[in-house]
């Protein structure tokens, strides 16, 4: 794993800009806030449209293994940028949090990305949801679940120390869909080995980066 991947995986990724710039550099200025499995796709965007006027700020991505602490965790963050930009936005879907973090934008006074989770805003939320019922044995990727397969799934599911447990816990899945922001052989290669590993079938669905960049150029 390399240093940045650490930072997303286990720390977060702070790009600095919101600390360094000064009250003044940044009140004209919108803050992402964002879970640390977009960052890539967010500063790919940002490049992509020249959207210079945006600062990034990422909260850890493991924050995915515990979604009832996504909520406090974002509260904090806005708590503690919001007074020094004219914006904030929150780069999360609802993530698990069973609405509780839509709930906590709402009170704060915040927008956030719409839809269940990125699965669905990367393939386009009405998109996912017209194939839901098609697709109820299907276990997702992302590209970062793809690079992230053994911290995210493989480890925290206990599959590196009891691999008895695959069948029990992936019974019930027939497909590995490969939800893919990039066109990138070697991710495909990874993903279809993370389905051979879990016993599914392979597909992979190109989706680019779907429903997220309509929803960051909104923001002006």
């Amino acid at each position: 794993m390399t240093l940045d991947d650490r930072k997303l995986t286990e720390t977060g990724l702070d790009l600095r800009a919101a600390d360094e710039r000064t009250d003044a550099e940044t009140r004209d200025r919108v803050l992402l806030l964002a879970c640390g499995a977009l960052a890539r796709e967010i500063l790919a965007l940002k490049a992509l449209n020249g959207w210079e006027h945006m600062d990034l700020h990422c909260l850890p991505a493991n924050l995915h293994l515990w979604p009832d602490r996504i909520p406090d965790a974002v509260e904090a963050a806005v708590t503690r940028f919001r007074d020094r930009y004219a914006r904030l936005f929150v780069v999360y879907a609802d993530c698990g949090t069973g609405g509780r973090l839509q709930a906590r934008c709402a009170a704060l006074g915040v927008e956030m990305v719409a839809g269940p989770h990125c699965y669905a805003f990367f393939d386009g939320v009405e998109r996912f949801t017209g194939r839901a019922e098609d697709e109820m044995t299907a276990f997702y990727l992302t590209d970062f679940l793809v690079r992230q397969f053994d911290a995210f799934v493989w480890k925290p599911m206990g599959f590196d120390r009891h691999p008895e447990l695959i069948p029990m816990m992936f019974g019930n899945y027939e497909t590995l869909i490969y939800l893919a922001q990039t066109d990138d052989p070697a991710l495909d290669r990874a993903a279809r080995a993370c389905a051979d590993r879990l016993g599914l079938a392979y597909a992979r669905r190109f989706t680019g980066y779907g429903d997220l960049g309509p929803a960051l150029a909104a923001q002006g």
